[in-house]
């Protein structure tokens, strides 16, 4: 009688018998599995610095037979596959400094989304949570629970090097890695006897470093142990160059949607945030060179040519958007079923009108997870009871499996709202 496990260890199977073989996601592993009763499995953020003007997103009217709207255009097909939520916001402090509370709550700095949710189900994946930027960010998007800013990815080949890593790529990065463990421990030992020497107070601030190190520790330790993990192979092929110039942004953000449709279809990572920057970059689009930069265009101050280019731009990010859709609904997952089901996508913005620096009434779309969309819900945020954007949050920790009722100044769920 064999005594063979009666599941799969991905990692020892992939390595049985000297073969390494890069499989697809795989019902029967346990390490691809679900949790326990929830209906997602993957998290998509995207955050738009500049916002989206609100009269060329927002519907109208609510419920399902909304009328459509320029923004929502490139959307149509996917009606049935999203919900937009309009009077939703965190209660933050306005001004550009304050966009990073899209994912915070709040206060910025605070743990974001991705991160809360990366501990939960991004652990058994290759990279337990990616942060991407097209064009340079300005504005820091992902904290972990110390308060540290996690850097972006900018350059669209960095990150397809990542995922489909050389010999050489996987070798060089785990001498890197390796020293960098050794200076760690080097430093730890120097912090520990500086303790025993100090005040409280810089006690607990070397507590909070101590903390910091351990994130790091972690982060590292996850790297070594899946350096000799399969990596997928691929058809997929990137231009001679990384779009990076400013005005090229748009082409960026082509690359890094597709780079995260075949991150999320590989299983390489379920936790994946997009940050799309806004600065002085002055597009061509369609062959027509806009009258302004896009962040000049973005304070408008109701000049009608201004807004009409603005949504220009901001139609070109839709579009993006649309066919990265298109994508979770072409690839599949383990049960053979299109990604889109079984992966949250939020599209939003920590900024609720740019033209005013306004972080309140921050336009939001939920996509795909199982929920039940093709509504747009509108709150009325001067309401007494009015729910927060967190409370949103709340809801999609919930489909993703984890046991919450909290995040940021947010203590309750939407849930009723899907049903």
């Amino acid at each position: 009688m064999s005594n063979a496990p009666t599941s799969l260890d991905r990692r020892r199977f992939l390595k049985a018998a000297g073969i390494s073989l890069a499989l697809p996601m795989l019902e029967s592993v346990p390490a691809m599995a679900s949790p326990s009763g929830s209906k997602a499995k993957r998290l998509v953020c995207v955050g738009g610095f500049l916002g989206f003007h609100k009269a060329a997103i927002y519907p109208k009217k609510t419920g399902r037979d909304y009328e459509q709207t320029t923004l929502l255009e490139p959307m149509e097909r996917h009606r049935a596959d999203f919900t937009i939520f309009s009077g939703l916001d965190h209660r933050s402090s306005n001004g550009h400094k304050n966009w990073g509370n899209y994912l915070c709550g709040q206060q910025v700095g605070n743990v974001s989304l991705d991160q809360i949710v990366a501990e939960k189900i991004g652990q058994n994946s290759r990279f337990p949570s990616v942060q991407l930027t097209a064009g340079k960010a300005s504005q820091n998007m992902n904290y972990t629970r110390q308060g540290i800013a996690l850097p972006m990815v900018q350059r669209p080949s960095v990150f397809y090097n990542r995922l489909f890593a050389s010999a050489e790529d996987r070798a060089h990065t785990e001498y890197l890695l390796k020293s960098g463990r050794s200076a760690l421990d080097l430093v730890m030992a120097d912090a520990k006897r500086l303790q025993a020497t100090v005040t409280a107070t810089d006690r607990a601030k070397l507590n909070e470093y101590f903390d910091s190190i351990r994130d790091v520790e972690k982060r590292m330790t996850r790297q070594l142990n899946g350096i000799d993990d399969p990596i997928p192979e691929t058809n997929y092929r990137l231009p001679d160059y990384d779009p990076v110039a400013p005005n090229l942004m748009l082409e960026a953000e082509t690359l890094m949607y597709d780079l995260m449709a075949l991150a999320l279809e590989t299983d390489s990572s379920r936790v994946l945030t997009l940050f799309l920057a806004g600065l002085g970059q002055v597009f061509t689009i369609d062959g027509e060179t806009l009258q302004a930069g896009y962040h000049a265009l973005s304070h408008h101050g109701n000049d009608p040519d201004k807004i009409r280019d603005l949504v220009k731009v901001e139609t070109q990010h839709m579009i993006r958007f649309a066919k990265f859709i298109d994508q979770l609904k072409t690839k599949t997952d383990e049960n053979g079923q299109p990604l889109l089901d079984s992966t949250i996508v939020m599209m939003g913005t920590g900024m609720g009108d740019a033209s005013r620096h306004a972080n309140s009434d921050l336009p939001t779309m939920v996509l795909g997870g199982g929920f039940d969309h093709g509504q747009h819900i509108a709150i009325d945020r001067k309401a007494e009871d009015a729910p927060l954007l967190g409370d949103l949050y709340i809801t999609l920790m919930q489909r993703l499996g984890m046991e919450t009722n909290e995040f940021s100044n947010a203590n309750r769920n939407l849930n009723h709202l899907f049903s």
